[in-house]
C-alpha cells in the first residue's frame, strides 16, 4: 500500500526555499505542517488491542528511532483526534504478578492526511521495557495498541492568542502533533513558543524540520532549545527549563496564553506537579498560572 505523504502547495519559495525543504524534511521525514483534524471517536483504535505490523524502522539519533506501524485498515487514515494519545503494549514485564506485558502512551507525529499506517518516534531508555522492546522490534512484526477517551488530551482548536510548550526529549511529539493543527491551518493566527529541553545536541529530535516551520511560520512560531550537559559550543540556552527560561521567553500568567507541558516526571515534579494531579504547583504554580492555562500530556 503506497503512504501518502502530504504534498507542500501553498508555501511560496520566498518562504521556504526548496533547498531548505529538501534537506531538512528528508533529514527528518515530518513534511510541513499539516491540518487534518477529526473529532474524538473517529479514530480506527479504540478500547480493545488491534495488532498492527512494523513497515519501517530509522535511527534519528543515537538511541531514538521513527517507526511507522500499519492502520488496522490500510485503506484510511488513523484518525486520531488532536491532541490525543495511542497505548502500545508488547514484551513482559517483570515488575508485574504474572508478567504482563509493558503499557505505555505514545503519541504520533503523523497527521490523518497519512492514509494505512502512522508514524511513532521511540527513545530507548536504559530501563525502559517497553521502549527496549518497540526499538529492537525488526520490520514484520506487530505490537498491540488502543485507544481509550482517557487519552484525548486536548481538543483542535485552542482558542487562545498564545500557546506556550515546554517539553523534554520525546515529549516534544504531542507538541508536533499540535504543531500541525497550529501552524496547518490558514485561518489560525496562533502565536506558539516552544521550550525544548534535551542532553546535547545530537539528542535534540526533529531539530531540522522545527527549524524549517519556524522559518515558514511567518514569526508565530519561535523554538527555544535548552540543553543539560552540552560540552561543546553552542550559542543557546543551557541548563533546565527554569523560572528564568520560563520569563524570558513565554507570556506572563494575566495574558491569553495555554502551557502544553510533556517530558520525563522529574519535569513535571519541578515545572508544574504531578502528571495526574489537576492542580498546578512547582514553578508554573508559583508564577501564578492556573489549572485553566496548564495542560498535562
Amino acid at each position: 500500500m503506497m503512504r501518502l505523504r502530504p504534498i507542500l502547495l501553498s508555501i511560496t519559495p520566498s518562504i521556504l526555499p526548496l533547498t531548505i525543504a529538501t534537506s531538512s524534511f528528508s533529514t527528518f521525514p515530518l513534511g510541513p505542517p499539516t491540518s487534518s483534524i477529526v473529532p474524538p471517536g473517529s479514530c480506527q483504535l479504540d478500547e480493545t488491542w488491534k495488532a498492527c505490523k512494523l513497515t519501517s524502522s530509522k535511527s534519528l539519533t543515537q538511541d531514538t528511532k521513527l517507526l511507522t506501524f500499519s492502520t488496522p485498515d490500510t485503506t484510511s487514515p488513523l484518525n486520531l483526534p488532536t491532541c490525543a494519545c495511542i497505548l502500545a503494549s508488547g514484551g513482559e514485564d517483570p515488575t508485574s504478578d504474572s508478567a504482563a506485558p509493558y503499557v505505555r502512551p505514545y503519541t504520533p507525529v503523523s497527521t490523518n492526511s497519512l492514509s494505512g499506517s502512522f508514524d511513532l518516534i521511540v527513545k530507548e531508555y536504559p530501563t525502559g521495557g517497553l521502549s527496549k522492546y518497540i526499538c529492537n522490534m525488526n520490520v514484520g512484526d506487530t505490537l498491540d495498541f488502543k485507544h481509550i477517551p482517557f487519552n484525548v488530551k486536548r481538543q483542535y482548536p485552542f482558542n487562545r492568542t498564545h500557546v506556550a510548550m515546554i517539553a523534554g526529549g520525546t515529549g516534544v511529539t504531542p507538541m508536533i502533533q499540535a504543531l500541525h493543527a497550529l501552524l496547518g491551518s490558514d485561518e489560525d493566527e496562533t502565536k506558539v513558543t516552544l521550550l525544548y529541553g534535551s542532553r546535547r545536541k545530537e539528542d535534540i529530535i526533529a531539530r531540522d524540520a522545527l527549524e524549517v516551520w519556524e522559518r515558514m511560520s511567518g514569526g508565530r512560531l519561535k523554538v527555544v532549545h535548552v540543553l543539560s550537559e552540552e560540552e561543546g559550543d553552542w550559542g543557546g540556552e543551557r541548563g533546565h527549563i527554569d523560572k528564568g527560561i520560563i520569563q524570558k521567553y513565554l507570556p506572563g500568567k494575566e495574558q491569553d496564553v495555554e502551557i502544553f507541558v510533556c517530558g520525563p516526571e522529574g519535569m513535571y515534579g519541578s515545572l508544574c506537579g504531578p502528571r495526574g494531579e489537576e492542580g498546578v504547583d512547582g514553578i508554573l504554580g508559583e508564577m501564578g498560572y492556573g489549572p485553566d492555562q496548564v495542560v498535562k500530556f
